[in-house]
Order: structure tokens, then C-alpha cells, then sequence
């Protein structure tokens, strides 16, 4: 077996490390992105820090103008709206498959994380990671757990507008309330129960962009993106 290349191997680590400091938004919306900067606080040269950028671009997390940089993505309602429609047809379908009997022991760890986002030093990023969890959870329970995964890698901007929402409410207790009561309709087997309840949960995101954009519109894209404004800095109008 060959040895693995770990240029490539350094490469996807950048990658991913820069992916999701763009999804938890410590690489906000619209933030300039400096190849230098990133690559001198990775501890890496500009090549990985580059390729990485241009993975990122195509994927829409970032947006490269020449002569003037690369920039954060806004959020886009519309990629938002597509991530979510296809997350809803593929966790809704999964809820159709449950079988009679449930798989005891994932039905277990469903119920334990449920307990673990009632916790009340729970942190934003936690939860997150434990609703990402729940959620593939339940298409494990129809055996299709591992379509998580192209679920995952289409909802970049979806991702990024529900950390907003996160941060925009006081508690993801509602969050973790609407979990708990697809979960009881799922153990319970009232899967239409279960398809509302899911519906709405996952549409939530669409109140959520209304709201934040009313007193943060900079945050997401309005239209074709226009190219920022050099000045003394420059600004992304």
C-alpha cells in the first residue's frame, strides 16, 4: 500500500480547518480573507491556503475579485432556501423508512442526546454539533445514515444562517423542545406526527434569516454580488 501524500493530506487539512472556521463564523460574512494572514496563523505557506480558497469559492463560501481579494460569502437566502429544501425531502423520505422495531440501542443514544442538549452550560458550538447529531441520528434509524453526508457537504450557507439563528436566540431550549417531540412522535410511531413536527422545525431557519437581516442586512447577499470598493480599506458595499 502506498504511503499517503501528505501534501495532499496538509492541503484537505487547511481546507477543512478554513471550511469551518467560515461555518461557525469566525470568519464572518463579507470579512476580507488575506492569504498571508491565514497562512501565517495555520503555520502554513500560501499554496494549501490558496487552493483552499478556490475549493471554498466553488463551493459559494467564498468569492474571489481580482485585483481587489478574497471575501467571506454573504449568506445567501437563495442557496439557504435550496440546502433547505433538499435536507427536508431527504430527512422526511428517511422518516417514511422507520421500520416497526426500532433499533434499541440507537433509540438509546438518541435519548441521550436529547439529555446532553438540556444542559445548561451547553455551548452554542456544542449544541450545534449535538442537533447535527440528532438529526443524522434518525436516518440511522431508517438505515440511511449515511446519506448524511451529502446532506452535510450542500448546506454550507443553511449551516451558517441557523449558527446565526443560535446566536440570535437567548437559549436553543426551543430547539431541543422541537427535538424532543419529533423524537417521542418517532419512538411513538406516529410518523405523521413526526413529518409535521420535522417541517416545521427545519423551516424555522426561514423566520430567522427574515429577522436578523432586518437590523443586520450586511450579513447576506441582496442580489449579484458586487465587486468591494478600494479605498483607504476596502469596504464591501
Amino acid at each position: 500500500m502506498a504511503p499517503p501524500n501528505r501534501q495532499r493530506t496538509n492541503r484537505r487539512a487547511i481546507y477543512t480547518t478554513l471550511r469551518q472556521m467560515v461555518l461557525t463564523l469566525e470568519l464572518p460574512p463579507g470579512a476580507a480573507l488575506s492569504e498571508n494572514e491565514l497562512a501565517a496563523s495555520l503555520g502554513v505557506s500560501r499554496t494549501p491556503v490558496r487552493e483552499s480558497l478556490i475549493l471554498l469559492a466553488q463551493e459559494g463560501l467564498v468569492q474571489v475579485f481580482p485585483q481587489i481579494g478574497s471575501f467571506v460569502s454573504r449568506v445567501d437566502p437563495a442557496q439557504v432556501a435550496d440546502a433547505q429544501f433538499l435536507r427536508e425531502a431527504v430527512e422526511l423520505a428517511s422518516l417514511d423508512d422507520l421500520p416497526p422495531e426500532l433499533d434499541p440501542a440507537l433509540v438509546t443514544e438518541l435519548r441521550g442526546n436529547l439529555e446532553q442538549q438540556q444542559r445548561a452550560d451547553l455551548g452554542l458550538e456544542e449544541f450545534f454539533e449535538l442537533d447535527e447529531a440528532f438529526h443524522q441520528g434518525l436516518m440511522r434509524l431508517s438505515g440511511h445514515g449515511n446519506a448524511w453526508t451529502t446532506v452535510a457537504a450542500a448546506k454550507g450557507h443553511l449551516d451558517r444562517a441557523r449558527r446565526l439563528g443560535l446566536h440570535e436566540n437567548v437559549s436553543p431550549a426551543v430547539f431541543a423542545a422541537q427535538h424532543h417531540e419529533i423524537f417521542d412522535a418517532v419512538v411513538g410511531g406516529d410518523v405523521p406526527l413526526a413529518r409535521t413536527a420535522m417541517r416545521s422545525h427545519l423551516r424555522a431557519v426561514f423566520s430567522d434569516i427574515e429577522r436578523i437581516r432586518a437590523h443586520s442586512p450586511e450579513l447576506f447577499a441582496s442580489g449579484p454580488s458586487k465587486a468591494p470598493v478600494r479605498r483607504n480599506v476596502v469596504v464591501w458595499e
